[in-house]
């Protein structure tokens, strides 16, 4: 006999919200992601990595609902980092872990006072010496691939900000090959699901995460109202002003990237090297006449 709504723990009803009432614009688009881009093969020891934040904590609750129904073998791991959190922040994200019944392992690293006095690019800093720390740690455990918590809405500011503040048209890509740690993998199995509806679940489940618990903004430790003032923030705006005259302005944006045309591109960067359509564009001339 199947339990009745009021007799399901919590973890069980925030996990059949993800069966039904989110099973559309969640769960479908995450396996979506994970049968498209080939995320998840058999055999494979992925560690979600476990920031405290409504992605990362989504991310691992969808790999268990995952391996409940998987058609082939895996193993997954929940891997949190504490690079330095307060006390209140560390025991957030624990409480959280125990209330969804997610099995974490921690470990601990000095990440937030190796780059509190970085004045330039700290959280660019941050972000990459939490990549080693989860990768090697993840080593260790016996995982191949390490699982982070980046949507649909991170990939299309990527683009953006690649092309207004660093001048280069590039996205981020659903899995990349480790270059640092032999046979590793990253993979972003929430590439398809739109924030919003991240943040919908959260709210339908009355979840509270951490948004940002470092050293810089630890006053916003526990909410999502105040954000800092950021480029990225800057590009969510106009996408949102776009978005106003053109309602297909975040799917054309997404789509850009796997409808790049070649011949039409003055120069581009493949493997360390740069190609210009001068290298060629005499060849193509004398290929024509022929």
């Amino acid at each position: 006999m199947s339990k009745s709504k009021k007799e399901l723990s919590f973890a069980e009803e925030v996990e059949q919200s993800l069966r039904k009432k989110f099973r559309k614009n969640i769960w479908c688009k995450f396996t979506k992601a994970i049968n498209e881009y080939e995320l998840v093969k058999p055999g494979d020891r992925i560690a979600v990595c476990i920031s405290g934040g409504k992605d990362s904590m989504l991310l691992a609750k969808l790999f268990q609902e995952l391996k409940r129904h998987n058609k082939f073998d895996f193993e997954v791991k929940f891997l949190v980092m504490d690079p330095g959190y307060s006390p209140v922040n560390r025991q957030v994200i624990e409480e959280n872990a125990k209330r969804l019944e997610i099995p974490i392992e921690v470990f601990e690293s000095d990440i937030f006072e190796s780059v509190f006095n970085i004045e330039k690019s700290p959280c660019y800093l941050c972000a990459r010496m939490r990549r080693g720390y989860l990768y090697s740690h993840a080593q260790k455990m016996g995982c191949n691939k390490i699982a982070l918590g980046h949507h649909y809405d991170d990939v299309i500011e990527t683009i953006l900000m690649g092309m207004l503040y660093s001048a280069q048209v590039q996205t981020m890509m659903p899995k990349l090959h480790s270059t640092n740690f032999e046979g590793m993998e990253l993979i972003r199995p929430l590439y398809m699901v739109r924030e919003e509806d991240i943040k919908a679940w959260r709210d339908y489940n009355d979840l509270y995460f951490l948004q940002c618990a470092c050293k810089f903004t630890e006053a916003c430790a526990t909410t999502e109202n105040e954000e800092n003032l950021s480029k990225r923030k800057e590009i969510k705006e106009l996408i949102a002003t776009l978005k106003k005259v053109n309602p297909y302005v975040e799917g054309n944006i997404f789509k850009s990237v796997e409808n790049v045309n070649l011949d039409t591109v003055v120069a581009y960067k493949s493997k360390g090297e740069k190609h210009h359509f001068l290298d060629t564009y005499d060849e193509k001339l004398e290929e024509q006449g022929e």
